[in-house]
C-alpha cells in the first residue's frame, strides 16, 4: 500500500475521508488524538489559481507574506475541511511560476494585482522557492503552475489594450502572440517536467497530483458581451476563440504530458467546468471584475464556487489511490 494511502486508514480510512468533506466534524471526531502524528502531510504548491487572491475567494490566510493565499482557495477548503486527518503546507503564490517552485526565490505582489491595483501593505520580502516546503516525510504533493511561465498576465494584458484600439473587431491579440507561442509551450514543456523530477527528488514517497485550469473561455465565444468588465471587458471574440484553443487548452495538454511521462495523475479540470466559464450565467470563475460597486477585481480567475469544485475534484483524485 502507498504510504499516503497507508496514512488515510491510519487516520480514520479513505470511507470516513470522504465523509468528512461533507460533515468534518464526522471525519475530525474518527481521527484519534493519538494519531495525530498519521495526519496526510500535504504541501500545496502554485500560482494565484492555487492561491486564489481575489476578494471573491475570501479573507487572506496568515501570514501575508504577499502571496494571497485565501480562505476559500482549494488548499484551505480541503485543510477545514479533513481537519486533523491532513497536516497542509500551503505555500502556493500569485505570479508563481515553474521556476518559483523548483528553483528561484520571489517577490510577491500581494493584493490587488498591478496594474489594477497596488497592495498598501507592498512591498513584501522575497519568498523561497515552493519546493523548500517538500521533504521526504511529505505524502502529498499537489501543483497548479504554468499559465504564468505562457505568459497570461501580459497576454490579457495586451488583449484588453489591443482590443479597445480595434473597438472589438479582429484578432490583434493573436496576430501579436500567435506566432511565439510554440516556442513558449516548448519551454513549458521542459521546465514542467524538470519542475516534476525536483518534487521527486525533495519526496520520493510522495504521490503527486498536477492540477490543470479550467474552462475560462465558452465554446462559442460570441457569449462574452465586449466591453463588460464583469467578462473579459474589450477581448475581441476572435481573440477569445484563438485564446481558448491556442493558449489556454495546448496549456492543459503539456501539464497532462508531463504529468503522466512521469506517473502522476493529473486533476484535468477543463472538462467539469465547461458551462462554467466566465461568460456564462453559472460562472465558476469571474472576469476583469467580480462587481462594478463596489468595485472588486478579479482578472480572470476562479471565484469561491470554481474553488470548491476544484478541492472536489483533488479529493476524487486522492482517494483514487
Amino acid at each position: 500500500m502507498p504510504r499516503f494511502l497507508s496514512r488515510l486508514a491510519v487516520a480514520g480510512t479513505a470511507t470516513v475521508l470522504a465523509a468528512g468533506l461533507t460533515t468534518p466534524t464526522t471525519a475530525q471526531a474518527a481521527a484519534r488524538p493519538g494519531d495525530r502524528a498519521a495526519a496526510l502531510r500535504w504541501t500545496a504548491l502554485g500560482d494565484s489559481y492555487t492561491a486564489g487572491v481575489i476578494v471573491a475567494t475570501g479573507n487572506e490566510t496568515e501570514p501575508r507574506d504577499g502571496c494571497a493565499r485565501t480562505a476559500e482557495s482549494y488548499p484551505e477548503i480541503l485543510r477545514r475541511d479533513l481537519g486533523s486527518l491532513v497536516a497542509l503546507r500551503n505555500v502556493s503564490c500569485s505570479g508563481a511560476t515553474t521556476d518559483s517552485v523548483d528553483s528561484s526565490a520571489q517577490s510577491p505582489l500581494g493584493r490587488p494585482l498591478p496594474p489594477l491595483g497596488t497592495d498598501p501593505n507592498g512591498p513584501y520580502p522575497a519568498v523561497p522557492p515552493q519546493i523548500d516546503a517538500v521533504d521526504p516525510a511529505t505524502d502529498l504533493v499537489t501543483v497548479g503552475i504554468g499559465g504564468n511561465d505562457l505568459g497570461f498576465a501580459e497576454i490579457l494584458k495586451s488583449c484588453f489594450e489591443l482590443g479597445a484600439v480595434q473597438l472589438g473587431q479582429g484578432t490583434p491579440c493573436k496576430d501579436k502572440f500567435d506566432a511565439s507561442l510554440p516556442d513558449r509551450l516548448n519551454r513549458l514543456r521542459g521546465d514542467y517536467g524538470r519542475m516534476l523530477t525536483a518534487v521527486h527528488i525533495k519526496a520520493p514517497s510522495a504521490k503527486v497530483l498536477t492540477v490543470g485550469y479550467p474552462h475560462l473561455i465558452p465554446e462559442n465565444a460570441a457569449l462574452c458581451q465586449y466591453g463588460n468588465p464583469l467578462q473579459f471587458g474589450t477581448f475581441t471574440t476572435g481573440d477569445l476563440a484563438w485564446a481558448r484553443t491556442a493558449l489556454l487548452e495546448p496549456l492543459n495538454a503539456v501539464i497532462a504530458q508531463d504529468t503522466a511521462a512521469r506517473g502522476d495523475t493529473f486533476v484535468d479540470l477543463y472538462p467539469a467546468s465547461a458551462g462554467h466559464s466566465v461568460c456564462d450565467a453559472d460562472h465558476w470563475l469571474d472576469g476583469v471584475l467580480t462587481s462594478v460597486i463596489p468595485l472588486k477585481y478579479a482578472v480572470v480567475h476562479p471565484n469561491a464556487t470554481g474553488q470548491a469544485h476544484t478541492a472536489a475534484l483533488v479529493e476524487d483524485a486522492l482517494l483514487g489511490g
